[in-house]
């Protein structure tokens, strides 16, 4: 099924992107830590080694991100296509690893889907949906990473050993590659894109908001399980909260509508504030099931709403190719969570992961920075 022109039928190309945004994301990149125990105990692996393969991820998402604008240029629904592929292809080959070097690769096949998808979907939308609809479609394909984790978030408590699952993962991606083939709209190509030497220096302000939820999103999706198992609460527990993260990412979907009618400034601000407050449960001494939830739900929910706002705000400096701006946008988010989660470990260490979310929420109100005209969204 194919478009030429835009369209406002934008659910149905939201709609694909987000599936595939789920595969890339919640299954073959942020679906590996749950999973630790069970690949250090089939490999052999020491800390060091379950960090350098998560540092293989990070590779591999980074490679997607440098490669997206070029390949988006030449073709968004292609891009996208090969996101789903590159996902498939490396779940398989970390379910079918005979040993941990072919492990190692399937990591960075499957993170550079993850770099991938978000460019292509976004310069995907911004080619085929109408302009009236098209932040609708932005932040609610993006929701797809929520869609992804509340799928993939019991799996670690299946009776079943972690290549099944894997391989489970990967047919699922053959599935999703065959529905992004035939349900994602063509389109005749990005417009002509005048020149703008001060595009960089404009997204700036985009970088260093998405360098701030890396920072402060890194605690969460590192140390969140443990520092609710350090308050007591059982796996089981945890696992409910990791699943809530998802569907309540789906939330984040209502995001564009919001920017529409109240600014993209306003709810992004908003936005941050409640990303606060969820961090800032971890921080109490018993926050207990229903403040972890709570927890759970606010993570997510702003989460998605956030990447969500950036994507806008990345189309809106470069509206013919905002796959170059998303890029810049998620290169600062990985950098920042790159850099914060060894941070993150070495204060927890030394002042209780408790104290890591109370300053973790602390830094989020930085944002507030934003109400100056040159720190905030346009």
């Amino acid at each position: 099924m194919v478009t030429q022109t835009k369209t406002d039928n934008w659910w149905a190309t939201a709609a694909a992107g987000a599936v595939v945004i789920a595969l890339c994301y919640g299954f073959a990149r942020y679906a590996y830590g749950p999973f630790v125990p069970r690949f250090s105990e089939t490999f052999g692996l020491t800390p060091v080694g379950v960090g350098v393969l998560g540092g293989l991820s990070t590779a591999g998402y980074g490679l997607g991100l440098l490669l997206a604008p070029r390949t988006s240029a030449w073709s968004a629904r292609g891009t996208v296509l090969l996101a789903a592929a590159s996902a498939t292809v490396g779940l398989g080959l970390m379910a079918l690893a005979p040993h941990v070097t072919v492990f190692g690769a399937g990591i960075v096949v499957a993170g550079a889907g993850a770099g991938l998808v978000s460019p292509g979907v976004a310069q995907l939308i911004g080619e085929t949906v109408g302009a009236r609809t098209r932040a609708r479609a932005q932040t609610w394909a993006n929701t797809g990473t929520g869609l992804g984790l509340a799928a993939s978030a019991f799996t670690p408590l299946l009776a079943l050993g972690w290549p099944v699952i894997w391989s489970a993962f990967a047919a699922l991606g053959v599935v999703v590659t065959l529905i992004a083939w035939r349900t994602l709209p063509r389109s005749p190509g990005p417009a002509v894109e005048p020149t703008a030497p001060g595009s960089l220096r404009a997204a700036a302000p985009l970088v260093v908001n998405s360098v701030l939820i890396g920072v402060t999103s890194a605690p969460y999706w590192t140390f969140s399980t443990s520092r609710l198992a350090e308050a007591g609460l059982s796996p089981v527990a945890a696992t409910w909260c990791w699943a809530t993260i998802g569907v309540a990412g789906l939330l984040g979907g209502l995001a564009g509508r919001a920017a529409g009618h109240a600014g993209l400034r306003t709810v992004n601000l908003v936005t941050w504030t409640l990303a606060a407050a969820g961090l800032g449960l971890l921080a109490l001494p018993d926050p207990g099931v229903a403040g972890a939830l709570l927890s759970s739900a606010l993570f997510g929910s702003t989460y998605m709403a956030l990447t969500g706002l950036c994507i806008l705000w990345a189309a809106r400096l470069v509206p013919a190719r905002p796959a170059r701006g998303i890029t810049w946008s998620f290169a600062g988010l990985g950098a920042g969570q790159t850099v914060a989660s060894p941070l993150a470990g070495a204060l927890a260490g030394s002042l209780g992961s408790a104290a890591v979310f109370g300053l973790t929420a602390l830094l989020a109100l930085t944002a507030w920075s934003q109400l100056h005209h040159r720190l905030g969204p346009p």
